[in-house]
Parts: C-alpha cells; sequence; structure tokens
C-alpha cells in the first residue's frame, strides 16, 4: 500500500489543494473493470480477482481489511443504506455473500478469519448488486434477470426477467420502495414492482451504446443514466408524467463548452487576478473521442452554489451528481443541465492513473471532502483519492458571484447619465401655438380696442356656450367608470395562483396566409391586446376578444415586435420594412413614423423604457436610445401636419460589435440595466446609467438568442425582490434557460417542447411562478420554476405557436351556473395565457384556469 501523496501542480501550474491521492495499491490481476464501491466510512474493491479489499476513508492509517472467500472472480459489490450495521454484498460466478463490516472486524482482532453469509450460489454472472433502503433485500443482476433476494431467510423472493441484455445496473426508488428501475446492455431501462413481481414501464431503445450506469434523485424526482459513448438520459419519475424523457446530454459537447466559458472568465480578469485552472488540457493534446459513463453518484453543492431562494430555487433544492469518465470526473447539476466543475485526470502529473476503466464516487451532505476509487484502464492500480470540493469549483467558477447586478436601483442618476437628458421641448422656449393659448388664458375683461367706450368682443373672456351637447356615450361612460372601480384593477393578483389549462375563446386574426408573429397585452390596465401579423397588419383586441379589432395599418413588411406604453396610450411596432412606429391608441391613427434613413440596420427589438421616458432599439449591432414627444394637439385642420419628434440621444455598440438579436429591459419602474443577445451567442448587460457594459457572458445557448423575457410581474402584483432579477432566455433547438441577473448564472434549465427551427415565444406568468412558451408541435408549454419538464401542455392550434402572453390582470371570475333551480355566484383565481401560431388558420387563443370569466375587463 502507498502513503498518501498530495497533488497541487496540474499540467498548467499550481491550482491549490485541490485534489490527494491517499492510497495506491497494485493488483496481480488487470484491474481494467473490476466493481468498485464506496460509502461514508469504507471503499470496496477486489484485489488478486478473489480477495475483497476494504480502506478506511476517515483514517489511512487503519489498516486495510481483507475478506476471502469466493473462489471465482469478484464481478459486483455494494455496500448497505443503514450504519448499524454496515453491510456489504459481493458476487462472483461461485457464491453471493453479505458481511456484516462490524463482525468482520471484531474478527480480525481477535486473530480470526472473517466469514460472511451466502446468500445464493451459481446465480451467473453477476454484473451489479443493490440492498433496498432498509437492507431486508438485495437484488441480484444476474445475467438478463434480475433475483430479489431476502437477507434473512436466504430466499429468492421474485425473479424479473424481460430484458434482451445483461442488466449493468439496478435502483430502488427512494420514496417508494417496491418500485426498483433497471437498465441493461439492451440500451433501454425497465420499471418493476418487485412486491408482485410486475413490469409496470418498459422504455424503448434509447441508444447505440449500452447504458452502463443508473441514478435516481430524490429531490428532483428524475432518473438518471448513462451509456458507452457519453450520452446522460434523463426522465422524470414526477407521478402523471409517466416516465417521460426530459433531456438528453452530450458529456463531450457540456466538457468543451464548460472551458470556453472557464477560459473568457479568466480572459476577463486582470492579470494580477488570473491564475490557472484544471480544465484545459496541455498543447498538442486531443479530448477523448467519446467519454463513457462509468459511474454516477449525488453531489451536495448546496453550501458552495447559491441560488435565488423564489418558487422553489434554492441550494438546498437543487441536486447535483458526479459523473465518473475514463478521462475524468464531472459536476452535473440537474436544475439547468450543466456542468459546475471539471477535473480531467490527465491534468495532474503526480496522479498514478490518468485514464481510469472503473469509477466510484462519494460525498456526503455538507461535507467538502468527495472520495473517488479509480482503476486503471491499462494496468493494475488501484488509488483513493481525496477531492476538496469547494476548492475545485471556487477555482472554476467562483469568479461570477462578484458582480452582484440588480435590476433594482441601487444608486442615484449620474449627472453625465443618458438617462438625464433632457429635450428641446423641455429647454427652449414653447412652440407659438403655445404662446398664444397662454396669452389668452391671461387676458381678462380687456378690451381689444384702444377706446375706453369700446367693450371687448368676449372672445377673450366670456366661456363657450354649449348648444347642443349629445348624451349619446353618457351610458358608456358610466358603465367603464364602475367597471374600473369593480374591476381586476382594484384587486390584486394572487401570487398563488393556478396556471391556465382550459382553452376559453378564439379568434380568427386573418383569413389566408397571414402569420401572426407577436401578441401582447398592455401592461397598465391589461384591457387590450395587439397583435402583429406578417400581412403588415396591427391589431388591437379587448382582452377577452371579443367586438371588433382596431386595425392600424401603414407598415410595408410583417410586424416583428409591438409593445404597449406603461399607461396603455401608446402602441408601438417594428416592421421588417425597417420602420418604428408609434400608434395613438385613443385616436387609432399613426403618432410618429421613424423612417429607414434614422438606422444604419434594420430595427430588430424596440420597446418603451425607463417608465415610457425613451425608445429603447436595437440596430444591427448597436443599442440606441431615443426621447421622443408626441404632439396631442386636435387641431383637425392641421392634423396632416407631422408635429411629433423623436431624437437619438445614446448610442452604445456591443462588445466586439455583435448583432443584436434580442434585448429586453423593465418599463414598469425606473432601472438602469439593459439585456442583450448577440449573434455570437453572447449574452451582454448594459447599465444605461454609466453608459457602458457592465457583464456579459459567453455560450449562453448552441444557438443565437431570438428572445429574452424578464419577469417583470405587473401592476397587480408584488413579488418578492429578487425574483425581478430571473429572466429567460430561448433558443431554436436549445430549450429555455432560466438566469439570475445578480451573477449571470443559469439557474434552471426548461426542456420537452419541440422547437427547432421556428423561433417560438416565451412569457412570465405575473405571479413569477410559471414560463409559457410556444412550440412547433401547436401546443403550448406550461414550466413551473421548480422543475425543468412542463406542467401542462396546452392544445387547439393548427400550426406552430409562434407567441404567448399573459394578461396581468387580477383574478377572473366565473360565470354564474344554475342547477337545480340554484343559483351561485364563484370566484377562481388564475392566470390567463393569450398565444397566436403561424398562418395555418391563423388564430389568437386565450386559456383560464378554468370555466371563462364573465367580464375579462
Amino acid at each position: 500500500m502507498g502513503e498518501p501523496r498530495g497533488i497541487f501542480c496540474s499540467a498548467q501550474g499550481c491550482v491549490g489543494d485541490v485534489i490527494i491521492e491517499q492510497r495506491l495499491v497494485e493488483s496481480k490481476e488487470p484491474a481494467s473493470h473490476v466493481p468498485l464501491a464506496c460509502s461514508a466510512q469504507y471503499c470496496a474493491f477486489p484485489v488478486d480477482g478473489n480477495v475483497l479489499c476494504l480502506w478506511n476513508t476517515k483514517d489511512p492509517s487503519y489498516q486495510p481489511l481483507t475478506l476471502q472467500g469466493h473462489h471465482e472472480p469478484i464481478t459486483a459489490v455494494a455496500f448497505g443504506n443503514t450504519v448499524s450495521p454496515l453491510l456489504i454484498c459481493s458476487a462472483s460466478q461461485d457464491y453471493v455473500i453479505m458481511w456484516s463490516l462490524d463482525e468482520c472486524r471484531q474478527k480480525v482482532l481477535q486473530g480470526l478469519s472473517p466469514r460472511g453469509v451466502i446468500m445464493g450460489t451459481l446465480l451467473g454472472q453477476v454484473l451489479c448488486l443493490r440492498l433496498s433502503p432498509d437492507d431486508r433485500t438485495v437484488a441480484v443482476c444476474a445475467g438478463n434477470k434480475i433475483l430479489m433476494l431476502d437477507i434473512e431467510s436466504r430466499s429468492i423472493l421474485a425473479e424479473l426477467e424481460g430484458h434482451q441484455g445483461h442488466v449493468t445496473a439496478a435502483e430502488f426508488c427512494p420514496w417508494q420502495t417496491h418500485i426498483i428501475i433497471s437498465v441493461s446492455e439492451d440500451r433501454s431501462f425497465k420499471v418493476w414492482d418487485h412486491h408482485v413481481g410486475s413490469l409496470i414501464y418498459n422504455s424503448p431503445v434509447l441508444t447505440a451504446f449500452p447504458l452502463l450506469s443508473l441514478l435516481i434523485d430524490a429531490k428532483s424526482r428524475q432518473l438518471v443514466t448513462g451509456c458507452a459513448n457519453g450520452q446522460l438520459w434523463i426522465f422524470s419519475l414526477v407521478e402523471g408524467h409517466h416516465y417521460r424523457c426530459v433531456t438528453r446530454v452530450s458529456l463531450k459537447k457540456k466538457s468543451e463548452s464548460f472551458s470556453r466559458r472557464v477560459e473568457s472568465r479568466l480572459c476577463s480578469l486582470p492579470e494580477e487576478s488570473q491564475r490557472p485552472c484544471t480544465h484545459g488540457l496541455e498543447k498538442g493534446e486531443e479530448v477523448e473521442a467519446s467519454l463513457p459513463i462509468l459511474g454516477l453518484a449525488p453531489c451536495d453543492l448546496s453550501a458552495i452554489v447559491s441560488a435565488p431562494c423564489v418558487w422553489g430555487l434554492s441550494s438546498e433544492t437543487t441536486s447535483c451528481l458526479w459523473i465518473g469518465s475514463s478521462a475524468g470526473l464531472f459536476i452535473f447539476n440537474l436544475a439547468n443541465f450543466e456542468l459546475e466543475a471539471v477535473l480531467h485526470y490527465r491534468d495532474f502529473r503526480s496522479l498514478s492513473i490518468h485514464v481510469a476503466g472503473s469509477c466510484a464516487v462519494m460525498s456526503k451532505a455538507n461535507d467538502d471532502k468527495a472520495i473517488c476509487l479509480l482503476t486503471s484502464l491499462f494496468g493494475r492500480k488501484i488509488v483513493m483519492l481525496e477531492i476538496r470540493v469547494a476548492a475545485l469549483v471556487r477555482s472554476q467558477q467562483g469568479h461570477d458571484a462578484g458582480r452582484h447586478l440588480s435590476v433594482l436601483p441601487r444608486t442615484c442618476v449620474g449627472p453625465t447619465s443618458p438617462l438625464c437628458f433632457t429635450t428641446a421641448k423641455e429647454s427652449k422656449t414653447p412652440p407659438a401655438p403655445q404662446r398664444q393659448s397662454a396669452g389668452r388664458s391671461t387676458v381678462k375683461d380687456q378690451p381689444l380696442v384702444f377706446h375706453t367706450k369700446v367693450r371687448s368682443s368676449g372672445y377673450a373672456s366670456a366661456p363657450h356656450i354649449t348648444m347642443f351637447s349629445p348624451k349619446a356615450n353618457t351610458r358608456k361612460r358610466g358603465d367603464h367608470s364602475s367597471r374600473r372601480r369593480d374591476g381586476p384593477r382594484c384587486k390584486e393578483y394572487p401570487l398563488e395562483s393556478s396556471p391556465p389549462t382550459k382553452l376559453y375563446k378564439q379568434r380568427v386574426l386573418a383569413h389566408g396566409p397571414a402569420a401572426a408573429h407577436c401578441v401582447q397585452y398592455s401592461a397598465g390596465d391589461g384591457q387590450w391586446l395587439a397583435c402583429g401579423l406578417a400581412n403588415h397588419l396591427l391589431l388591437v383586441f379587448r382582452a377577452d376578444l371579443s367586438g371588433t379589432p382596431t386595425v392600424f395599418s401603414g407598415h410595408d413588411g410583417a410586424v416583428s415586435t409591438v409593445c404597449w406604453s406603461h399607461d396603455s396610450r401608446w402602441l408601438l411596432s417594428a416592421s421588417q420594412d425597417g420602420t418604428l412606429r408609434l400608434w395613438s391608441l385613443r385616436r387609432a391613427e399613426l403618432a410618429l413614423c421613424v423612417g429607414k434613413d434614422v438606422f444604419s440596420k434594420p430595427v430588430r427589438s424596440a420597446q418603451f423604457y425607463y417608465v415610457d421616458t425613451f425608445v429603447l432599439l436595437s440596430s444591427g449591432p448597436e443599442l440606441q436610445l431615443l426621447k421622443y414627444h408626441i404632439d396631442t394637439c386636435k387641431d383637425e385642420i392641421q392634423r396632416y401636419k407631422q408635429k411629433s419628434r423623436c431624437k437619438r440621444v445614446f448610442r452604445l455598440p456591443t462588445t466586439g460589435r455583435t448583432e443584436i438579436t434580442s434585448l429586453s429591459a423593465v418599463n414598469d419602474f425606473y432601472s438602469y440595466l439593459v439585456l442583450t443577445a448577440g449573434r455570437n451567442r453572447t449574452l451582454e448587460v448594459f447599465d444605461l446609467n454609466a453608459g457602458r457594459s457592465a457583464a456579459m457572458t459567453v455560450e449562453v445557448h448552441s444557438r443565437p438568442v431570438h428572445q429574452i423575457c424578464q419577469n417583470k410581474g405587473s401592476s397587480f402584483t408584488t413579488q418578492q425582490h429578487e425574483a425581478y432579477n430571473l429572466f429567460a432566455t430561448t433558443a431554436s433547438g436549445d430549450g429555455i434557460k432560466l438566469w439570475d441577473l445578480r451573477t449571470l448564472r443559469c439557474e434552471r434549465r426548461f426542456e420537452g417542447h419541440p422547437n427547432h427551427g421556428y423561433p417560438c415565444g416565451i412569457a412570465f406568468s405575473p405571479c413569477g411562478r410559471y414560463v409559457a412558451s410556444g412550440a412547433e408541435d401547436r401546443h403550448a408549454y406550461m414550466y413551473d420554476l421548480g422543475s425543468s419538464t412542463f406542467s401542462h401542455r396546452l392544445a387547439g392550434h393548427k400550426d406552430t405557436v409562434t407567441s404567448v402572453a399573459f394578461s396581468p390582470a387580477a383574478p377572473q371570475t366565473k360565470p354564474h351556473r344554475t342547477e337545480l333551480g340554484a343559483s351561485q355566484p364563484e370566484t377562481h383565481s388564475s392566470n390567463r395565457l393569450s398565444l397566436v401560431s403561424l398562418p395555418t388558420g391563423s388564430t389568437a387563443q386565450e386559456g383560464v384556469g378554468c370555466l371563462p370569466p364573465a367580464d375579462a375587463c
């Protein structure tokens, strides 16, 4: 046995105390694929073929414990789950033996040979053993079947048959102990009820390579399995999800992407604070063609990686796991499906093993140390490593935590800030019409001629007398005011509302091939719904989709963006014709048009900003800020004259001058930060108070981001202040990622909606608990922030769902229902969701949590 050796240097330099090689042993037999097992106190492995050896992980000075009883090479080893007595089971072609380590240790102290209990004989080639959570049953994976053995009576309780290849791994379900799940070389997994010996679920063939490892995570209720070519499959075990696939991950691609992100972080640091990390390879080396997943184990990072404590997003509920491969160890986050840390064996010159044949990892909760047991793929060495998890993680991604960005402003607006700009209207003398009106208002009972006997004509002093005033709109005004008093504006939106699940109403937007590109509710009152179409039109409906929509025409290209002002008086639209138009909702006419001559590149995104003070837009690689003035003069004779105007007050290019594909900023309250996504898959945050870029992260998605969506809440609800720092990004073929703005860290990833080619939109619910997304299978998908897979799938469209929007209004009211002569009004708190689709039957739909409301506004 070798003495412990400290490993402090990698191939790229000193990295600190990250990994220590505690023990080393050389077996007489090849150790490339021998079984390994780790517990909180011991590591177990076969040495010289048929001798079981145990190392004490807490005190390396303890003498190894050797257990003899097998005549054939040991092929499977597993520890029990109870602390006292601690059991270990070993299997070979001849025997399956159960050992009690406390008894074995006492026998050795007495100078006697320890003995185990033979559970079975000549059961075949056993590749996996697993003990039940109560240590009363052991699952023996012999060949293509699973034998359930009772430990006390040593009898076979059930024989589970159905796999077409050797069973390579099995796990008991922690919350349903009568359920056991197995994977096999036939490339599928099966779910069994071992109490009755029946098959519950049989998966299809997942891949072309054998499945080697298996893990069931109790926190996220997910099944994780890895195969020989480095693919990781994740399935949902939540009741009602029917074992649906959540995502599939390529370990090689994740490792390469992680390396690029770490390099970009290190390059962004000052030279004196840069330090080498352990993720890279030496110059001239190549990455492994494949990374077979040899082992999976839980990993606790709750004390290291922080997460926002809103709607189930906390470090205590976030699950991570160890992935052991032939080239290194990986820490994988089951919430965002990203790597938290990477440790390549070959990066450490003093390590005895650089390519592993077998791997087993164990780390306890709230413990900084992890134990890893490795065997050499091309030799006979077996080593035990001690890994300092915190040092490993912080050396590779600890630099993001110091940014402390926040949507909520923490300082006052600076004197040189672009947000302090004042327009010509505010600084110059008012125009002539305003001077004349001001003069008339100050003249009182003054003669119009210089003769005391000639009285004034009265035009400047006497009020106008209305000879006739129709009363046609009196009733309507009364209804509107009463509806505003008793309507949703006076009620607070419930944070515990349920997601929409049923179709409420459907409207045809256009007859013919006219796709609906965007949809948005009016932010201030939630009473209007705007839809931008590919036929150059902009439609505005009432929120309940009743009545005839108001049509805004004038664009010469498809309307790509619509945005409401905070007071719901103005509507902003951008089109593929390169123009930006601002419409008056009250007059149903154009108030301002900014032509193509103003912008060097087409406008891709535009919105109101800083509580309607500015118009924020992206044109090519630039972020631009426009100050505008809307003339509200009611001169019917000269209304054809363009009196409204705008002026560009600030422009800021992105880092590297890459084209902006999407932008987002808060308009409901004053905020300095603007989020942008670039064509080169970067995410950049700009601080407009300072007039510069504040932070940037690379490799946001595998494709360019086509939408950034912030959790802005609504005027009818107030969320926790941390929740406003959450935002989501989406890209075609790469799902949805949920980010924390304070650290620019991806906290969760949502997978399950098909979106491979068309840019489908996303939206946050006003309560901040749900994210909705369009999809190419004619459905809208609803995600809960605490889960990575969808909770509901909304049907009704006949083509791709391109855009979604939640109503910001308050709880809805069910209509009256009369049954057996009884009439009782009922109320129901729910979110409302509107969604639009592509040309085939271009429709707008609205869904609510239960029955449709009686009066939506």
